[in-house]
């Protein structure tokens, strides 16, 4: 018999409200992350300062969701045996996803971030390639990551001009995009054995506090003055790490993963509108050709119908 979760998020109207809420969390944080450096003087090369102010977030955003497991009455305790799985996809998903984002994010436009991010569609295709037995890569699959990471180095183009600008933060920004592709397989398979919302709290707070630990012995632990506005905002970015994340790790645990890929085209369209919205960027001739391309790409590789003997072991 199903749970009333499952039929919620099996059901078609609830797989497309919860994979396009996560989506729309996701890309929002965009421009916010760069709203909030400029508010709290992070500059580029504040690496520790970068990392501290992530350590900040998803250690906040554990804590959100610890209290709301506590509130509905679920037991916080940590769980014996679970250390293993859920330190792993802490060390993917926030540590060394955010390490490389929070970096290449402060030295790249909210548009460019936003559009790399659609990468991470391609990288769950790839990994699930060595992963999942029934899930290798087919031909409509390779033209499809072709396409895609042609739309990436588009990015790389620089306003008015046919030369190739692709650097360290938007390397740094592909890495970032793998280990959170790699943190998302890891978490489908986690959630077969683990509830998301006890597995998604603590991997986020064993990451967090690792970033936590990172940003502080470089930058000391707390060297900003927080106005209310960059209060609000990190308040933002740590609600938005635990909604979006538990809305897509659960909506992942009841659907197979191909089902549901296509909706992570929709992160670099709401990153690169609200970018242009909230930062004033420009989105000129190269900016709707690599959207164009990575949006297309992630349809080519998901549009086909998933084999219904999909392994997860």
């Amino acid at each position: 018999m199903q749970t009333t979760s499952e039929k919620i998020f099996t059901h078609p109207l609830g797989i497309m409200a919860a994979a396009s809420g996560a989506t729309f969390l996701w890309g929002s944080a965009f421009p916010v992350i760069k709203l909030s450096y400029d508010e709290l003087g992070i500059g580029k090369n504040d690496v520790y300062e970068q990392i501290l102010f992530a350590g900040y977030r998803f250690t906040l955003a554990s804590i959100l969701i610890l209290l709301f497991m506590k509130l509905i009455g679920k037991s916080i305790a940590f769980q014996r045996g679970t250390l293993l799985g859920v330190g792993r996809i802490g060390m993917f998903q926030t540590l060394l996803q955010y390490v490389f984002f929070y970096y290449g994010i402060s030295s790249s436009t909210g548009v460019q971030g936003s559009i790399i991010a659609g990468t991470t569609s391609f990288f769950q295709i790839l990994l699930a390639h060595y992963m999942y037995a029934s899930d290798k890569i087919t031909l409509r699959k390779l033209v499809g990551l072709m396409v895609g990471f042609a739309g990436v180095v588009i990015v790389g183009m620089s306003k008015g001009s046919l030369s190739i600008q692709f650097g360290v933060a938007e390397i740094c920004l592909l890495l970032a995009m793998f280990f959170g592709a790699l943190g998302n397989v890891l978490s489908k398979k986690e959630s077969g054995r683990l509830e998301i919302l006890y597995m998604t709290a603590y991997q986020m707070l064993l990451g967090g506090l690792a970033l936590f630990l990172i940003g502080a012995v470089g930058a000391g632990v707390l060297p900003f003055e927080f106005t209310w506005k960059a209060s609000w905002m990190l308040l933002y970015l740590a609600i938005l790490s635990a909604l979006g994340f538990v809305l897509w790790n659960t909506v992942m645990k009841y659907n197979k993963v191909g089902s549901i890929s296509m909706y992570l085209f929709l992160i670099p369209v709401f990153g690169v509108f609200l970018s242009a919205i909230l930062l004033n960027e420009e989105l000129h001739a190269f900016v709707w050709a690599a959207l164009a391309l990575v949006v297309s790409g992630i349809v080519i590789v998901n549009r086909a119908k998933v084999p219904q003997t999909e392994s997860t072991k």
